[in-house]
Parts: structure tokens; C-alpha cells; sequence
């Protein structure tokens, strides 16, 4: 080969080369995604994968599948998700419950590290949360029940999704504020969770609103408190925890999307853009609304940025529990 044909033939690689991944993003998704969802169908992770994939599947013209693999506090899901390959059709729809698994878990129970083995794409919303009871437990106010639990140390039971979701961790935080000893009962999924505290299996459970919300309509169970630092819309009649005596006292779930880490950066780029897009549409801004849920916008670095803050947070927070 001549030198100049030569020049031209490396001039041409490294063109492929550096236009490769934009290429790659304007091709994406050229076949079905797939969103793995490690929690039960039903809960607030299962309702926003599944709005959200629809939406993308509208904007790409690609079905976005949607994928339960629920067990272990999330963890089966999530490692699902990490084993997959980095090229943008898996993705993982997680919540604060990884984050605090960072600290809950050791690396060999978990079998991966957050911020080492996924990458950070784009929040979706968050949620308060509320306190209920069976009907059948004596207390009509958050003050009354930990009055309840005072006096019978461990024989109250509460329920909760699994280890390490935002309902268990709102659970002990909960208990270390306000001083008492309730067992923690957790279930497979949210919805069996929910069936447990409605037909008295358990006493207590923290749910998400939006998902709560129907069975305190229904008097299947009574709510004594919210978890925000302002009054719920969708339950404006229910106080704070802080309202109702417990200072200080705040607990959400987030929801967010994350990728195998090595996924091109392009990739990330545009599914941000469209689920940016999408949180910010009046239809969604509104029936998230309605459920009480807030939407969130972020770029890929500012939910890093979120994550490890996240990640720093609970882990304060399980120190705390570990003392109490």
C-alpha cells in the first residue's frame, strides 16, 4: 500500500471510529428493549416502567418490554440487569431501594456494586408515603399507636416488600424516631404486603401513596400519617408524621432508570432526553398529580451525582438503626 492510500485508509478508520457511536444512537433502538423491574407487578416501580414504556415505545417505534424479576430486596433483578449486555436494550428500573442495599447488604450478598457496574441514565419521580393500620387496631391517630407499641414491646408486627426497600427503611426509621419495637414482616412484593396489613396479618405498613391510596378510600385499612414534609393532595385530610408528633420524620420512594455500565454514552444521552421529555408532558404531569406522585428531571451526571448522595444517606441512616 502506498503512503497515501495508506493516510486515506487510516483517515477512514478513525472517522469510523469517532462516528461509530453517534451512529449507534441513531440507529437505537433498532429491536425491542427490555426493562427489568425488580420488584413485584403493581407496585409503583411496575405502574411507571410500564407508562414509560409505552411512551418510549411511541417515540422510538420499538416495543419496550417490561420484565419482573422480583426477590432477595431487589437484588435478583438488579443482577440480572448488571449481567446483561451494555448495548442499551436492558434496562433497569430502580429505586432507593439499591441505593440503601449499598449499605444493608455486603458486595457478596448484593454480587455488584451500584455506581460500579450500572450506569446512571435518568430519574423518573418520587412518592410520599403513608402509615396505615389494619381496622381492627385499636389506634386512631400516630400518637395512639406508638402509645399502643410502647406497651406491647415486639408483639406488633409490620409489613413491608422486602429487605431494603424504601418501605422496610421507612419502617426501622420510623421505629428509631419514635422509640418503639415493631417486628418486620417482609413479603415478596408489595402487593402481598399490602394483602397482610388489609387482612390482619399485620398491624402496620408504610406504602406509597398512589398505590395506598384506593384501599384507605375503601376503609380497608386507616391511615395515620403521611411521610412529606407538606400534607399529601390526594389524602389532605391525613396529617405528617411530623404534624402528628414525630419531628423530623420524612421518607419517600424515587424511582430512576439505570443501564449496564460500558453503555454507550450516546444511548444514555437519548433515552434521557425522551423520558425528560415525558415527565415534563402536561397528561403525565397531571395524572401523576392526581396519584400524588412528583415528577423528577435530571442529566445522566446529576443523577450520579443524586445516587451517591443516596448512597451516603442511608448509609448514616443503617448506622443509626444499628445503634437504636
Amino acid at each position: 500500500m502506498t503512503g497515501s492510500r495508506f493516510m486515506l485508509a487510516l483517515a477512514a478508520g478513525l472517522l469510523g471510529a469517532f462516528s461509530a457511536p453517534s451512529c449507534l444512537a441513531q440507529d437505537y433502538p433498532a429491536h425491542a428493549v427490555r426493562i427489568v423491574v425488580p420488584f413485584g407487578a403493581g407496585g409503583p416501580a411496575d405502574v411507571a416502567a410500564r407508562l414509560i414504556g409505552n411512551v418510549l415505545q411511541e417515540s422510538f417505534g420499538q416495543p419496550f418490554v417490561i420484565e419482573n424479576r422480583t426477590g432477595a430486596g431487589g437484588v435478583i433483578g438488579t443482577v440480572e440487569a448488571v449481567k446483561s449486555p451494555a448495548d442499551g436494550y436492558t434496562l433497569l428500573m430502580m429505586s432507593n431501594t439499591q441505593t440503601a442495599n449499598e449499605s444493608l447488604l455486603t458486595a457478596a450478598q448484593r454480587k455488584y456494586d451500584l455506581m460500579r457496574d450500572l450506569a446512571p441514565i435518568v430519574p423518573v419521580n418520587y412518592s410520599d408515603l403513608v402509615i396505615v393500620v389494619n381496622p381492627q387496631v385499636a389506634a386512631k391517630t400516630l400518637q395512639e399507636f406508638i402509645v399502643l407499641a410502647k406497651s406491647r414491646p415486639g408483639q406488633l408486627n409490620y409489613a413491608s416488600s422486602g429487605q431494603g426497600t424504601p418501605y422496610h427503611m421507612a419502617g426501622e426509621l420510623f421505629k428509631a424516631m419514635a422509640g418503639i419495637d415493631v417486628v418486620h414482616v417482609p413479603y415478596r412484593n408489595s402487593g402481598e404486603a399490602r394483602s397482610g396489613v388489609i387482612g390482619g396479618q399485620v398491624q402496620m405498613m408504610i406504602d406509597a401513596v398512589p398505590a395506598m391510596a384506593p384501599n384507605i378510600g375503601e376503609n380497608q385499612v386507616r391511615a395515620l400519617a403521611t411521610t412529606g414534609k407538606q400534607r399529601s393532595a390526594v389524602l389532605s385530610n391525613v396529617p405528617t408524621a411530623i404534624e402528628a408528633g414525630v419531628p423530623g420524620y420524612e421518607a419517600t420512594i424515587w424511582l430512576g432508570l439505570m443501564a449496564p455500565a460500558g453503555t454507550p454514552k450516546p444511548i444514555i444521552d437519548k433515552l434521557n432526553a425522551a423520558v425528560n421529555a415525558m415527565v415534563k408532558r402536561p397528561d403525565i404531569v397531571k395524572l401523576w398529580t392526581e396519584q400524588g406522585t412528583v415528577p423528577m428531571s435530571m442529566t445522566p451526571e446529576e443523577f450520579d451525582k443524586f445516587l451517591r448522595g443516596d448512597i451516603a444517606k442511608w448509609a448514616d441512616v443503617v448506622k443509626k438503626f444499628n445503634k437504636s
